[in-house]
C-alpha cells in the first residue's frame, strides 16, 4: 500500500526517519571507532554533520 504524504507531513516523516537513522548509526561500533580515529577532524561538528561525514567517507571507501 502506497501512502502519499503532503509536503509538511512528508518533511516531518523524513526528519523522523533521519533522526532514527542518525541514532542507530551513531550507536554502531563502526561509527564509534571512526569517531575515535577522526576526533581531530570532528571538532565543532554537530552529530548530524558527523554522521553525514561518516556515511560519505564509508561510501567513498566502498566505491573503490
Amino acid at each position: 500500500m502506497v501512502h502519499i504524504l503532503s509536503g509538511d507531513r512528508r518533511g516531518t516523516h523524513e526528519a523522523q526517519i533521519w533522526q532514527n537513522l542518525k541514532h542507530v548509526i551513531s550507536g554502531s561500533s563502526g561509527f564509534q571507532r571512526w569517531q575515535l580515529e577522526s576526533n581531530h577532524r570532528l571538532q565543532g561538528l554537530r552529530l548530524d554533520q558527523q554522521v553525514q561525514k561518516y556515511l560519505r567517507e564509508t561510501l567513498e571507501t566502498l566505491a573503490y
